[in-house]
């Protein structure tokens, strides 16, 4: 009985959460200088530690069970965060990226194009995987970790780059 409950308050939290995040309500500037001001940093080097198995499993070891729970919570609390951070950038991207694809130079409508496909991913990837983060803290022996986000986020970061190096020329910037 407890099974079903917890899968059906899992599904309408993931409801809930695909709404909001579809809805987008922090981003609504159509410029696109607003929209790279709302970029915020996310530390990919520190994420890749909160999730890294060898760390926990070194954590396992030394640490009472109690404090290692407690612990876990608190690092997969601190993960989840990045992961906010990681799917709202990608939002805000998504929107760069949109803009960027009418672009009239080939080069960057192409740039533009990936930049999009990859947000979009990193974006559908995390709002998989938070739901699965949260089960994780309750209960730690499930492995709930998004490893795969870290280098989607940062191929998605280089991405970024890309295309602004490719824009500049056009907007003479130095």
């Amino acid at each position: 009985m407890l099974i079903p409950v917890v899968f059906i308050i899992i599904g309408i939290a993931t409801m809930v959460l695909v709404i909001y995040l579809s809805s987008d309500q922090q981003a609504r500037e159509n410029n696109l200088d607003d929209l790279v001001a709302q970029l915020r940093s996310v530390d990919v080097d520190a994420f890749r530690n909160l999730i890294d198995p060898r760390e926990e499993q070194f954590l396992r070891e030394h640490l009472p069970g109690k404090e290692f729970r407690r612990i876990h919570r608190a690092r997969m609390l601190a993960a989840v965060a990045y992961v906010w951070g990681a799917a709202r950038n990608a939002g805000l991207l998504m929107r760069l990226a949109d803009a960027a694809k009418l672009d009239v130079d080939p080069v960057v409508a192409t740039a533009a194009e990936n930049l999009l496909e990859n947000a979009v991913h990193v974006r559908l990837y995390a709002l998989r995987v938070i739901p699965r983060m949260y089960l994780g803290m309750l209960l730690p022996a499930l492995d709930g970790a998004p490893h795969a986000i870290a280098e989607s986020y940062d191929n998605m970061t280089r991405q970024v780059v890309r295309l602004g190096c490719l824009q500049a020329p056009a907007h003479g910037l130095s």
